[in-house]
């Protein structure tokens, strides 16, 4: 289901302008997804917290020129998983397993004109966070006495920056690299026999890079 978010953002934007393919482009690459590497406290529990770590997958960016300067990005991926460790009295434990994907639109303008092989840019646009599939640990489970535990975590919107450049090797093939910075909260619960036993605002906030190849069509 979730997965299906991202396809049908890549399908709405190809449909845009059926007869304006030559503005299309596709970047299909490594993509990095860094926590901010600050705790989010517990609230019943102000000395524990909570972080993400990393994780690599598969980008995929498609670009939609509108002139020279002005472009519209979609970026999507495959999911991204990420160990929800504890902080505090929690260090060295890991509480869940996530899983997340951030479709996001960027605005992005470019600098200088189509003969220059190397075009920097910026961009900013927005993101939906949708996260699915939250595993709690056997730590989390000892620390609460119960077998019984659900982690959920709510979807996110918010705001995104970006800087990044274009490298042409010829009319149709090129590199891409970029890296955004988004702003990405949830609020986190986990329950316990069913009744509600921790929450925590977890401020993922994570820093976004991703190097590939491009098509231009």
């Amino acid at each position: 289901m979730k997965t299906q978010i991202s396809i049908a953002l890549l399908t709405s934007l190809l449909a845009l302008s059926p007869a304006a393919h030559a503005n299309f482009s596709v970047n299909v690459g490594a993509i990095n997804v860094n926590p901010d590497n600050s705790s989010s406290a517990i609230n019943e529990a102000p000395t524990l917290g909570l972080k993400g770590d990393s994780d690599t997958q598969l980008g995929i960016t498609v670009d939609y020129a509108f002139n020279d300067q002005w472009v519209l990005e979609l970026i999507a991926a495959t999911p991204f998983s990420h160990d929800v460790n504890g902080t505090g009295g929690l260090a060295g434990n890991k509480i869940a397993d996530i899983k997340q994907l951030p479709p996001s639109l960027v605005a992005q303008y470019h600098f200088l004109d189509t003969s220059y092989a190397l075009r920097p840019f910026i961009g900013v646009g927005i993101n939906y966070t949708a996260f699915f599939d939250e595993q709690p640990s056997q730590a989390l489970k000892a620390t609460l006495g119960t077998d019984d535990v659900e982690v959920k975590l709510d979807d996110s919107f918010g705001f995104m920056a970006q800087v990044g450049a274009n490298y042409k090797i010829d009319k149709n093939w090129g590199l891409h690299a970029m890296v955004s910075i988004m702003d990405i909260d949830t609020d986190a619960t986990v329950y316990a026999n069913g009744a509600k036993a921790l929450t925590s605002t977890v401020e993922l906030d994570p820093v976004v890079a991703m190097f590939g190849v491009r098509y231009s069509f």
